[in-house]
């Protein structure tokens, strides 16, 4: 069952009154906007003919690794820890990728179809259409970004990737549903926290003046889209959580924080494969040395997208999550 047709099954059970706060002109203004401000029309050329390469500098910040002080890590020759520091580049990309590709980009194209009720204002598909454009372009710019470095790094021994943690995360929440329309409903979900909380992944490598300059520019480019993308999804969830029955929004509202953990946190699986290849023989020890350790759980901790969407849909009462202090 779709969640237009479950919609449909259980009459009278909005909630009444507030509408929480639709604003079709941001809608508005943002597709009027987009030929002007999307980097697939102003930084093509950027990232077609990026700058020189620095072989001397990091491909990534060797303080986010989460055994950057491990003593088997620090112990290590330099040149295994450049190809950690390759291989960790590569692995940033490749969680942004499958973010865009096998999340958002879904979720964007069953909104184009009708699949969730009240998505069919004119400036809303306008914008959600350039949405999935943009997404699609960032998809291309992280590839071109990755094989670079791949070529310039000599990358032949890479290892095989699991599936990111956020994308393993909704594929096991799914599982455990049922109905067609519990698990629609979980994509979006997900792609609303991953739609509105990617800047700060994205930040963690976009203002670095440390590592290679093509590895700071392309997760800025992608940053001033997702800027648009946030208030966007923000106003595309309110629309859609207004035509939902109250178990459908009580399931919106229950997966936020589940999203959200799957989004922020760090991705322990990706690391033993990394570490092996760049020649650490106790590569798990290192990295089951990580997880135990206290506060090493999160690789992002900026939670500020996911408050604001609570708040403005005044859901603060019904999401289950510690967002901290102010």
């Amino acid at each position: 069952m779709s969640i237009a047709e479950h919609e449909q099954t259980i009459e009278g059970d909005h909630e009444d009154g507030h509408e929480h706060g639709i604003d079709e002109s941001v809608l508005r203004r943002i597709a009027d906007s987009w030929p002007r401000r999307a980097t697939i029309r102003t930084d093509l050329d950027r990232i077609s003919e990026p700058e020189e390469y620095d072989e001397h500098l990091p491909d990534y910040p060797e303080h986010l690794l989460p055994f950057a002080e491990h003593p088997l890590y620090l112990a290590a020759t330099p040149e295994q820890r450049q190809k950690v520091l390759t291989m960790a580049w590569l692995v940033y990309n490749e969680r942004v990728i499958a973010a865009e590709e096998y999340v958002a980009n879904p979720t964007f194209a069953m909104i184009m179809h009708g699949a969730f009720p009240g998505a069919d204002g004119v400036h809303l598909k306008r914008a959600v259409q350039q949405t999935h454009v943009d997404e699609v372009w960032h998809t291309y710019m992280h590839m071109i970004a990755m094989q670079r470095t791949r070529e310039i790094r000599q990358v032949t021994d890479e290892p095989s990737y699991p599936h990111t943690v956020t994308y393993r995360r909704l594929l096991e929440a799914e599982a455990k549903l049922p109905e067609r329309w519990e698990r629609d409903l979980l994509k979006l979900v997900w792609t609303t926290v991953s739609e509105i909380s990617v800047n700060a992944y994205l930040e963690l490598l976009s203002r670095d003046k440390t590592v290679q300059p093509l590895h700071s520019l392309v997760p800025r480019l992608h940053a001033r889209d997702e800027s648009a993308h946030s208030s966007v999804m923000v106003e595309v969830a309110k629309a859609l959580y207004v035509h939902m029955n109250a178990e459908q929004r009580r399931a919106f509202a229950d997966a936020l924080p589940k999203a959200l953990h799957a989004f922020v946190e760090q991705d322990f699986a990706v690391w033993p494969g990394i570490l092996r290849a760049a020649g650490f023989e106790q590569a798990d020890e290192i990295v089951e040395d990580c997880r135990r350790q206290a506060g090493t759980g999160l690789l992002v901790r900026d939670f500020s997208g996911v408050r604001r969407i609570v708040r403005e849909m005044e859901l603060e009462d019904q999401v289950d999550f510690d967002f901290g202090a102010e």
